[in-house]
């Protein structure tokens, strides 16, 4: 392994805020969250992990959020924290009729706005905001060639302005050399605001990032479930907290993600472009298979002949005291199809992993204060529509804590970055089918 150094509609029911997440925000002493609609029946089945559905701007003291329509088009809308209005949808982009094709928003330094978008195995695009600070104007459309191959774009934005957007690549449809089922993990930097990009193979010699090439049991796949950018504190540089899945083949051979096996979790240093295990391992600037067996693993889990995409693609990943001890929260499927909820913390003795709730889809997850964080799930069950919330306290003990009354049921939840009440959340509603081409879900908005 190379270890280089790194040179509409509006209305109805309304979650409010706090100028700063890390402020206690217990249910019990602040008034109860609800939901309002800003685009009915407008949403198509999206694929987005949770992450980057929204941004505060302090400057324009507006929201932005994005979303996926029909044919999996990109739109976005703006709030007016000063007016209290919606803006009317905007097309930013066009999706490819694909649901792995939704927007993925981040605000550059300059103040424009980005939507990036990995046109499923083949391209990574980003639309880009005609003015700062505003989403009005026509948008321009451009690929950025060292993101060939990208799926599930997943974008951060570090101290010092530099933006990263992890992508998977499907290295098959590049090489035929490759098998379907070895699907890494790369990405592309710009420190322009988005004009300019370097790939990670630019920036480093590595052409990817976490590439577990070697598997025999043909588990070559990486599922990011979630990416966290922690600011840099006090005796602490910044880094961004990974988790991921993997999938594959298995035993069957190559096949593309018939199974999902066992559950990792990273941290990546911008400032360097290290990898780092949670205990400090320094993993240079790639990992592959043996440094994720050795170093990274939380959970060690069973292929599974039936439900066998568990754990779940979906997985969250915080940390408490003060950003020293990670954790990480995940779903996993037993064989008669019931959805279970871990935790995971690290200890100074490896991973402590416990089962603490039954019948929940987790979603996103904000910080409460220093030890706690809130959690957002939906149900399994079809009849209930509502979004539960569930208080974390140092990522082992679980409370309810309330619902948040929603008329129609919810696909996705993404906490706004920076979010200000009352759009703290974005909740893309169910579409009536998987198909993108059909998108009847209502987009809605979340706060106190």
């Amino acid at each position: 392994m190379n270890r280089l150094p790194a040179t509409c509609a509006v209305t109805v029911l309304v979650l409010a805020a706090l100028p700063a997440p890390a402020r206690a925000d217990h249910g019990a002493r602040r008034p109860p969250m609800s939901v309002t609609t800003v685009a009915t029946g407008v949403a198509a089945r999206t694929d987005r992990r949770p992450t980057n559905g929204g941004v505060y701007d302090p400057q324009a003291r507006k929201t932005f959020i994005s979303w996926a329509g029909q044919y999996e088009d990109n739109y976005v809308q703006a709030y007016d924290h000063r007016t209290a209005t919606w803006s009317a949808p905007v097309k930013v982009a066009d999706g490819g009729n694909d649901t792995h094709n939704y927007p993925t928003l981040i605000q550059a330094a300059d103040g424009h706005l980005l939507v990036f978008r990995g046109m499923h195995n083949r391209e990574l695009w980003y639309a880009r905001s005609p003015q700062p600070h505003s989403i009005e104007g026509a948008w321009t459309d451009t690929q950025i060639p060292e993101g060939l191959g990208a799926t599930y774009p997943m974008v951060f934005r570090t101290d010092a302005g530099a933006i990263f957007v992890f992508v998977r690549e499907t290295a098959g449809d590049l090489d035929d050399r490759y098998p379907t089922d070895f699907r890494p993990m790369k990405y592309v930097r710009s420190t322009d605001d988005g004009r300019t990009w370097q790939s990670c193979e630019q920036l480093t010699g590595q052409r990817w990032a976490i590439a577990p090439q070697t598997r025999t049991d043909n588990m070559n796949e990486v599922y990011i479930g979630q990416l966290r950018h922690e600011p840099a504190a006090p005796g602490r540089p910044e880094r961004v907290d990974i988790v991921y899945t993997l999938a594959g083949g298995g035993p069957e051979g190559h096949l593309h993600d018939r199974y999902h096996r066992n559950l990792y979790h990273v941290r990546f240093s911008p400032g360097d472009l290290h990898f780092r295990s949670a205990d400090g391992a320094d993993l240079g600037v790639g990992i592959d298979d043996a440094d994720q067996e050795q170093h990274l693993r939380v959970v060690e889990t069973p292929l599974q002949a039936t439900n066998p995409r568990s754990p779940d693609y979906i997985q969250l990943v915080g940390s408490t005291a003060g950003g020293l001890t990670p954790f990480v929260v995940w779903m996993q499927l037993d064989e008669a199809g019931a959805v279970h909820t871990y935790t995971a913390v690290r200890t100074p003795s490896g991973w402590q992993r416990r089962e603490v709730a039954a019948g929940l889809r987790v979603r996103d997850m904000e910080r409460v204060d220093p030890l706690t964080w809130r959690v957002y799930a939906t149900s399994t069950d079809p009849a209930v529509t509502a979004v539960s919330t569930h208080l974390l306290h140092a990522g082992r003990i679980w409370r309810d804590e309330t619902t948040i009354p929603v008329a129609r049921a919810v696909q996705r939840i993404e906490v706004v970055d920076g979010y200000r009440d009352p759009a703290r959340l974005v909740l893309s509603g169910a579409s009536s089918a998987r198909p993108a081409d059909v998108a009847d879900g209502d987009i809605s908005v979340a706060g106190r």
